[in-house]
């Protein structure tokens, strides 16, 4: 029994429609935060709503019993099982909050769609080297964050008068958001003041944050099917098909050898 429901919902068309309904649930969501929509066709859309759920529960369900303990080895599968379980929390009362937790069906995009689990499996795999980065960031912005306060703190309080001051006009200027402002206005007053603010936008903006962008990309790239795999993929593929196709001339040539019988029989 459980071997045919997981080759059921293993299925291709199963997986589609399953990925279907997840599209067709986020929109509905996102429907429902409109009065205008809700007014007119709010009974439909929470109706279709427990539908969707329904079936989710069902799918999991069936995904929990087809796979035994596996099911709790995979991390997606886990992870369909917690945001179907947040929906089915009741948002009543002190957990009426909850109900804006039911968007996290549209998450199920992720571990439905080989692509994306990819990515975010390649984004976790860079958290560690993400770290290393980041604490290097904060340093150099610390570090940044006194000196402007020292320097043109007395002057420019609204950029600089504090460090937490200095440490968001700081991280503005690493975004480059609005940074020419910024700097023209101390440069009027300091006129060497430009050599911090190149300085610090080269490290910052130009070095550090790049080293994010190579280590994710390092790790997408870790994440893709290497040559061998595809290879032994595409393969596996070519043999089941050979497969296929004898297992089909074979059935022929059974009904050819019965169909021969029969017409001698009928000779005699």
């Amino acid at each position: 029994m459980r071997e045919r429901v997981k080759a059921y919902v293993s299925q291709p068309w199963v997986e589609r429609t399953i990925l279907i309904l997840i599209v067709i649930n986020a929109i509905t969501l996102g429907l429902e935060t409109s009065d205008t929509v809700m007014a007119s066709w709010g009974g439909f859309l929470l109706a279709l709503d427990k539908i969707i759920l329904a079936i989710f529960v069902v799918e999991v369900g069936a995904r929990m019993f087809a796979h035994g303990r596996n099911f709790w080895r995979d991390p997606w599968s886990i992870f369909d099982f917690l945001v179907i379980g947040i929906a089915l929390i009741p948002a009543t009362g002190n957990l009426a909050v909850l109900r804006s937790l039911r968007i996290m069906r549209a998450l199920r995009l992720i571990s439905a769609v080989p692509s994306m689990r990819r990515v975010v499996s390649g984004l976790l795999k860079a958290i560690p080297g993400m770290g290393s980065v980041t604490m290097l960031l904060l340093l150099m912005l610390y570090v940044a964050a006194v000196m402007s306060t020292s320097m043109y703190g007395d002057d420019f309080p609204e950029y600089f008068g504090t460090l937490g001051a200095s440490s968001f006009t700081l991280f503005q200027i690493m975004t480059l958001e609005n940074w020419p402002d910024i700097a023209r206005s101390v440069i009027a007053k300091y006129p060497t003041a430009w050599i911090f603010f190149v300085v610090y936008i080269l490290l910052t903006s130009f070095a550090v944050l790049n080293l994010f962008i190579g280590i994710i990309v390092d790790a997408m790239q870790s994440e893709q099917p290497s040559p061998a795999e595809l290879a032994h993929d595409v393969a596996g593929q070519t043999e089941d098909e050979l497969d296929a196709i004898a297992a089909q001339i074979g059935s022929l040539r059974t009904e050819m050898a019965e169909i021969k019988n029969m017409l001698e029989k009928s000779k005699t």
